[in-house]
């Protein structure tokens, strides 16, 4: 009999109307083993949330708006702790919130940039990054200098095709990245980690790329929920010496002094 699991898999913001939550959960859910229930969450809403949709108007994604999602992820992750499930993984690629969700619950709470960048040095020795946009770069760099695992990248490159409507981009944003792997990989990189879930593997399935490239093309969203199983599995989360926890409340998470 097939062990059972209930994942969070937690999204960067609230809730808006164009989210396709079914469509979405039926993909992860695919990812998953038999006897794991993946489902999608949102933070609550707060203030300061329309900075994504703004910057993101203007394809000017830096990282500001994860900074300022990290209490409303953090205070999920500790309702989802109380709320049975044995883990969340973090929906968005750059990884907000995951440390501090890490500081406030004993479940195992996961990362898809800093699961698959391990896995991806684990395969190969020099990792080229895909990320949606320019303003994504240095912002990668500082996350890898960090996770002090800058050293095993050759590049982080831009997409550049970003926005509403991605669905019917799709051939161009195909186009466009294999254009990139393939200058990735002249350049010296030996396996791919496309950062950006809402373009690769949302509209863009990791192994056509690979295919077309003959470069293995990570997909962050099956790793990262097949490496929560086995945290689960194994009764592994991270570890009280690295991440203290204090005795909280979730009360403590929405009262003001």
């Amino acid at each position: 009999m097939a062990k059972s699991r209930r994942i969070l898999f937690l999204n960067q913001s609230p809730k808006n109307p164009g989210y396709e939550v079914d469509e979405i959960e039926t993909l992860l859910n695919s990812y998953a083993t038999p006897g794991t229930k993946i489902e999608i969450g949102f933070p609550d809403e707060y203030e300061g949330s329309a900075v994504k949709e703004k910057i993101g108007g203007q394809a000017a994604m830096n990282g500001l708006h994860h900074m300022m999602e990290v209490p409303s992820i953090v205070r999920k992750i500790f309702w989802a702790a109380e709320n049975g499930y044995d883990a969340v993984i973090g929906s968005n690629t750059f990884d907000p919130g995951m440390d501090g969700g890490r500081l406030a619950v004993d479940i195992p709470v996961i990362g898809p940039f800093r699961t698959t960048m391990h896995a991806a040095t684990t395969l190969a020795d020099k990792v080229g990054i895909t990320v949606p946009v320019a303003g994504h770069v240095k912002y990668v760099w500082r996350l890898l200098r960090q996770m002090g695992m800058d050293r095993f990248v050759t590049d982080v490159r831009p997409i550049g095709v970003y926005g509403k409507g991605m669905k019917a981009r799709k051939a161009e944003l195909f186009g466009v990245t294999e254009k990139l792997i393939n200058g990735l990989i002249a350049d010296g990189a030996e396996i791919i980690l496309p950062l950006g879930g809402a373009l690769i593997p949302y509209i863009v399935d990791p192994d056509d790329l690979a295919r077309a490239t003959g470069a293995q093309v990570l997909n962050t969203k099956a790793i990262t929920i097949r490496f929560a199983e086995m945290c689960i599995d194994m009764k592994m989360a991270q570890s009280a010496i690295t991440y203290p926890r204090a005795k909280l409340n979730y009360s403590d998470f929405t009262t003001r002094l």
